[in-house]
């Protein structure tokens, strides 16, 4: 049995969702440009965007090259996300540009607070555990935080550029503990990128827990969660 003293989030595709997502909106404008795309394409597509996001060497390596050119960055990693959905590779350099530019004009997402929070933080909170949210943002995201309407729930924030360390990287999170004041084994880390988020916690010694609704990651190697309702269930055996 341990006792867990602090819950930290993810924010990003966690407390904060984006409907409809990137991928989803994506996928459907390269199928309607002719690429045939099963679903299990778009499940390989959708873990590859989950490890390039996670400060993988490869978004590392784009963004050095493209560093003061946006827009070609964002056609470099359609042309990538393509290849990830199993078009040719010389067929992705002609239809990346064409994703991307459709992706820049038409995606308007909605921000969308998963609904349980709104009783799951409170119950968290009434029972005295810290609570704080951990990001890969280079810049803290306060205002970002508020207008969920959650920031009163949590007890700090944390953006990778503040440390500075991204995850993976052991550093952002034992920051994060730092200002919990908690040690590893007493701290759960909640977060939906698999490479990022399960992977950099276990890393650091603390105990993720995937937030997994569309089971992306079914061999995940830590317990999984489909709502935030189950982490009271979680808290309650740790």
């Amino acid at each position: 049995m341990r006792k867990i003293k602090a819950i930290l989030f993810d924010f990003d595709g966690t407390l904060r969702l984006h409907l409809p997502s990137g991928g989803e909106v994506f996928t459907d404008y390269a199928a309607g440009l002719g690429l045939s795309v099963s679903q299990e394409d778009k499940l390989r597509s959708l873990r590859w965007e989950h490890y390039y996001f996670a400060n993988s060497p490869e978004i590392k390596a784009d963004q050095m090259m493209f560093k003061e050119d946006r827009s070609g960055f964002w056609v470099n990693y359609s042309r990538r996300r393509l290849i990830a959905m199993g078009c040719h590779p010389e067929q992705a350099i002609d239809l990346a540009g064409p994703c991307s530019a459709h992706m820049a004009e038409f995606y308007k997402p909605q921000v969308h607070v998963p609904g349980e929070l709104h009783t799951t933080l409170p119950a968290l909170k009434g029972k005295g555990y810290i609570l704080g949210v951990v990001s890969n943002r280079d810049k803290p995201y306060l205002d970002e935080l508020k207008e969920t309407g959650l920031d009163s729930y949590f007890d700090f924030s944390l953006a990778g550029g503040e440390v500075p360390s991204f995850k993976p990287e052991p550093g952002i999170f034992l920051r994060a503990l730092e200002m919990a004041g908690t040690d590893p084994h007493e701290t759960f880390y909640i977060g939906d990128n698999y490479y990022a988020d399960v992977v950099g916690s276990q890393r650091a010694g603390l105990w993720p827990v995937l937030y997994d609704p569309q089971a992306v990651f079914p061999e995940a190697d830590c317990p999984v969660i489909k709502s935030f309702e189950e982490v009271l269930h979680l808290v309650g055996h740790a």
